[in-house]
């Protein structure tokens, strides 16, 4: 078969490693693998096996995590290792459903894992296999509708060779990674191309068929630098939800017709109880998430009066400017910070 020459070339797949192999796949999905081997490598180098990133504090974690986004993964495998310690012996199960049960752990992660680990049986099912399948069967069904898996499991599984479903899976996710590309596939040198529907009906510009959504929406954010005796204010957001855990400078959405610095001074009333004076605008960055994208107007300031009363946050700490390379920031920040 095709995939049983295929090349391994990322540093956690010459391994049969579980926790490797897991904290690899986590870090893959929706992320390519160039930005990926870099945070692979300094995460290993940090918590080097399950006890270790167990026993480490989410700190720790997040900022070893910091850039790559989807911190609710970092704060999944971190809580899914202390379970595998806690209660599991400290071993990751080689049993589909008792990893599936694992906290973050999808059917995805779960089929990477046990098939690439384990040589268990089971078809992973990532985007580019998706693409890959719905060209070679010209499937009609939207690859970025949650009602659809089913079919593309089903169908990714009728083709996984079971002698080695680890290679085939990682052959599958290369093949749509690097040559059924989602624009311009490489359709002349793909190995499969012989009993590909879209190559030979020539429509592979039809497929894979997209849901259409609806347009992307702006947020427009005004947030403040508070100053304070040589030290500014972080705060931190909650564990669950958006960036949870990283922190972040006070502030919050404009209401409609409020102007960015009036917004800036009212947030941070709000959301830590403090007035400020001497406004003054630094900045505007943009950044973009999966489903919205920020548009944030920064400003500094001064403190002036109260003390810090959290609504919202979970925790504020006041930092000198270059204690702030300690604590796990969103990129969004990042984008100023070497402004400050």
């Amino acid at each position: 078969m095709w995939f049983k020459d295929y090349q391994r070339n990322m540093p956690w797949r010459e391994t049969r490693d579980p926790y490797r192999i897991w904290v690899s796949e986590v870090m893959l999905q929706q992320t390519q693998v160039k930005k990926v081997v870099g945070y692979y490598e300094k995460f290993i180098a940090r918590f080097p096996d399950v006890q270790q990133l167990a026993s480490a504090a989410l700190q720790d974690v997040l900022k070893v995590w910091e850039g790559l986004g989807y911190y609710a993964r970092a704060r999944n495998i971190h809580k899914a290792a202390q379970v595998i310690v806690e209660e599991l012996d400290g071993e990751i199960p080689n049993d589909y459903y008792a990893f599936r049960k694992l906290p973050g752990v999808g059917d995805y992660s779960a089929a990477a894992v046990l098939s690439i680990a384990f040589n268990a049986p089971y078809a992973a099912v990532d985007g580019n296999v998706k693409r890959v399948l719905a060209r070679l069967f010209l499937m009609a069904a939207p690859i970025n509708d949650s009602a659809s898996a089913k079919q593309f499991r089903e169908k990714a599984d009728t083709l996984l060779d079971a002698e080695v479903p680890g290679l085939f899976n990682q052959a599958m996710m290369e093949l749509g990674a690097i040559i059924c590309r989602p624009q311009s596939p490489l359709c002349l040198v793909c190995p499969v191309n012989s009993f590909c529907g879209a190559f030979s009906t020539a429509r592979q510009g039809e497929f894979p068929v997209r849901r259409e959504r609806k347009p992307t929406p702006e947020h427009h954010i005004a947030v403040g630098v508070i100053y304070r005796a040589g030290e500014v204010l972080i705060t931190q957001r909650q564990l669950d939800g958006l960036l949870g855990g990283l922190w972040e400078f006070p502030g919050g959405r404009l209401a409609e017709g409020e102007p960015a610095e009036e917004a800036c001074i009212r947030h941070i009333a709000e959301v830590v109880n403090l007035t400020v004076t001497n406004v003054r605008y630094l900045t505007r960055v943009r950044h973009a998430f999966t489903h919205f994208k920020i548009v944030v107007d920064v400003f500094q300031c001064d403190y002036q009066a109260g003390e810090v009363v959290l609504q919202g946050p979970r925790d504020a700490e006041w930092v000198e400017i270059a204690a702030l390379s300690d604590y796990p920031l969103p990129r969004a920040t990042h984008k100023f910070l070497a402004m400050l």
